[in-house]
């Protein structure tokens, strides 16, 4: 699994200081900007290919590192944009209330007696109060 993304706050992180509809909203938002850097890499690899007809051969060697740098870059960031898209949407199929059904509208619980394993969200219903745990893992 990559890295997190310094600019990306954690489930928990982002639950506590904007909400989870906001997390969400900037999860979805910093993947939607990998997918543009990825297809802008694309058009670049495909101008670095367009440059290769009657270039020199130091040209052509130039270009190749063009072509192999946004290639690297579009891979890079088309996996980025789906591991992030597909984080946000498993937190999203698990923000339903249990209880009433309520979408999104949880508070990460700051109760020192609850101690969830790693990986492990523990949040509660705004609505009605019900508690149970997200799997960030």
């Amino acid at each position: 699994m990559p890295s997190r993304n310094p600019l990306n706050r954690p489930l928990a992180d982002g639950i506590r200081q904007l909400g989870f509809r906001k997390w969400y909203e900037r999860e979805l938002m910093s993947s939607h900007a990998h997918m543009t850097l990825a297809i802008l890499a694309a058009v670049a690899m495909l101008a670095s290919f367009e440059a290769f007809q009657g270039a020199s051969p130091a040209d052509k060697l130039v270009n190749t590192g063009f072509v192999v740098a946004s290639a690297g870059i579009a891979l890079w960031s088309l996996r980025r944009y789906l591991f992030l898209l597909m984080h946000a949407e498993e937190m999203a199929n698990q923000a339903n209330c249990p209880s009433c059904t309520a979408y999104g509208q949880l508070k990460l619980q700051d109760d020192p007696a609850v101690r969830p394993a790693p990986g492990m969200v523990p949040v509660c219903c705004k609505r009605c109060g019900f508690r149970w745990t997200l799997n960030d893992g």
